[in-house]
């Protein structure tokens, strides 16, 4: 009985995995999400290259090999976190 305590404690502490952000994330880290492979996670490493940090996960249906349902599918998986803008002088 004690083993399946410590078990369960064990289980429930475990963090849970963190979504991952569309504005941060490497192409590696946007493989690791089920259903972006090397060719779309490569798509959006260069829109965010040409067209700058995403402003909302909506957005990604810009991106090459995303449409709506891709994007729905993905929404429990993918953030978009703060802009990072440069302070003014």
């Amino acid at each position: 009985m004690k083993a399946q305590g410590l078990l369960l404690l064990l289980l429930l502490s475990s963090p849970l995995q963190a979504a991952v952000d569309l504005n941060a994330a490497t192409q590696l880290e946007l493989q690791s999400v089920k259903g972006i492979g090397p060719a779309k996670a490569r798509a959006i490493v260069e829109y965010r290259l040409r067209h700058g940090p995403f402003r909302s996960l909506d957005e990604l249906r810009e991106v090459p090999g995303f449409g709506a349902r891709s994007v729905e599918r993905l929404r429990r998986e993918l953030t978009v976190g703060p802009l990072m803008f440069p302070s003014p002088p």
